[in-house]
């Protein structure tokens, strides 16, 4: 109850329409004033009244004093911006708060991972990148969308930002950072009983963040694509998995050339194996999706390459 009542008082200082303005002039102030290699500008008392309207010097003086503390650092030489404060200004500014601009439904290359159809199509679902296929009628994945993302890109544009902005995201997940709030993740590898995922990769890995309450699911092979033996195998065969959509893997799942399969118990152990043409880079990975060792088969040979 102490932390809910905190967060209200915390939220609750942003209820004047002054102490937003004061925000979002701090903000506008830095972006004019800022050089490089210099840091964060900050704002004398006299410049935050220039830009602000309020009845007298008074008033700014006690709204400051609310925001500093939380979202506003004072210095000797003035005011500046708290992690609190650039998170929500920037939220205000973007107007990530507001309903993106409709998208969609355009077609996507790739093929569902549930029917193997190239009948992929994308739209936006309440602030989600949505991507179904038509055939089988089934949500193939899904991505979270900002409004600004939609905003300052036309099609194509938006499609790879969604590429880029899944992968970042990924990555940070595999290393247990939480893409959302910063903090270490927690993760467990699970059989999924009756899944609709092909039987070539019936593993689920759960990363859960214990302070935001986010959780992150992705199949066992997609939790280590962006692992750098995955990056490096596939860059020595001219594919650059970080610039792909988490749905243009689905076909190497559904046709079977990229497995998941637990090897031993006790602790327990799992291999992925992800192949291009006839060579294939295998993971061998633990309970917690920590991949432990790799190695690479070239070709008909059989011959082992260890990292």
């Amino acid at each position: 109850m102490t932390e809910e009542r905190y967060a209200t008082d915390i939220f609750r200082l942003l209820a004047d329409d002054t102490r937003v303005d004061i925000l979002r002039a701090v903000a506008v102030a830095q972006y004019e004033l800022e050089q490089i290699g210099s840091g964060a500008a900050e704002l004398a008392f006299s410049e935050i009244y220039e830009h602000i309207d309020v009845e007298n010097t008074s008033k700014l003086s006690y709204h400051l004093g609310e925001l500093t503390g939380v979202y506003l650092r004072k210095s000797d030489d003035g005011y500046s911006l708290s992690h609190a404060g650039e998170r929500i200004v920037r939220f205000i500014l973007s107007g990530n708060y507001e309903q993106p601009e409709s998208f969609g439904p355009e077609p996507l290359d790739g093929v569902c991972v549930f029917c193997g159809e190239e009948a992929l199509e994308a739209k936006l679902s309440h602030q989600f990148f949505r991507i179904d296929c038509t055939a089988c009628e089934q949500q193939v994945t899904g991505q979270p969308i900002t409004p600004a993302q939609v905003r300052t890109r036309d099609g194509k544009s938006l499609v790879q930002s969604v590429k880029l902005r899944s992968a970042e995201d990924a990555r940070q997940i595999r290393r247990g950072m939480c893409p959302e709030c910063g903090a270490k993740l927690s993760a467990d590898v699970a059989a999924v009983p009756e899944s609709p995922l092909p039987d070539t990769d019936s593993f689920v890995v759960t990363s859960s963040c214990e302070e935001c309450l986010r959780k992150y699911n992705s199949p066992l092979t997609y939790s280590v694509v962006y692992h750098p033996a995955s990056i490096a195998f596939h860059w020595d065969r001219g594919v650059d998995v970080t610039a792909h959509g988490i749905w243009e893997f689905h076909e190497h799942v559904y046709k079977g050339r990229w497995t998941s399969e637990q090897t031993a118990s006790d602790p327990d152990e799992y291999e992925v194996v992800l192949r291009h043409g006839d060579d294939a880079v295998r993971l061998y990975l633990d309970s917690t999706a920590t991949v432990l060792r790799t190695e690479r088969v070239r070709g008909e040979s059989g011959e082992f390459r260890h990292f």
